[in-house]
């Protein structure tokens, strides 16, 4: 069975109140193959995106979620990661992190170690359960 969990970070720290309506950055995993990048900030940039797979190919329903525009959410989250997070990495560099459409594999086999890659590569704190 995979991993379960969420987390949530606020102004540069993960918050570990997953019910707080103060977050700017919110990761859910679901069963090791799916985790779900929320991200916002006062300044207007949010989005949502995915790791390993997007729920739609996952479970072989379009309606499981809305289509991903990679290039759109790429360039919005690096502009969040610039301005939330101090970190400045290309929206190129953030597409190779997404979940594509229709991917067949992801590059890892748990998509907790590709979330591990994206927090290390942004410079943001690995949660408890992930860290360990």
């Amino acid at each position: 069975m995979g991993i379960f969990e969420t987390s949530v970070y606020g102004a540069g720290s993960r918050s570990g109140n997953e019910e707080s309506d103060d977050w700017l950055l919110r990761i859910s995993v679901h069963d090791s193959d799916i985790a779900t990048i929320d991200y916002r900030s006062d300044e207007g940039a949010s989005g949502r995106f995915y790791l390993g797979f997007q729920p739609r190919d996952y479970f072989d329903n379009p309606d499981a979620s809305e289509p991903v525009d990679l290039v759109a959410v790429s360039n919005s989250f690096s502009s969040w990661a610039s301005r939330e997070v101090g970190t400045a990495v290309s929206p190129e560099e953030l597409r190779e992190f997404m979940a594509s459409e229709a991917v067949e594999e992801p590059d890892d086999i748990f998509v907790e170690d590709t979330v591990v890659r994206l927090l290390e590569r942004l410079g943001i704190p690995l949660p408890k359960w992930l860290a360990d």
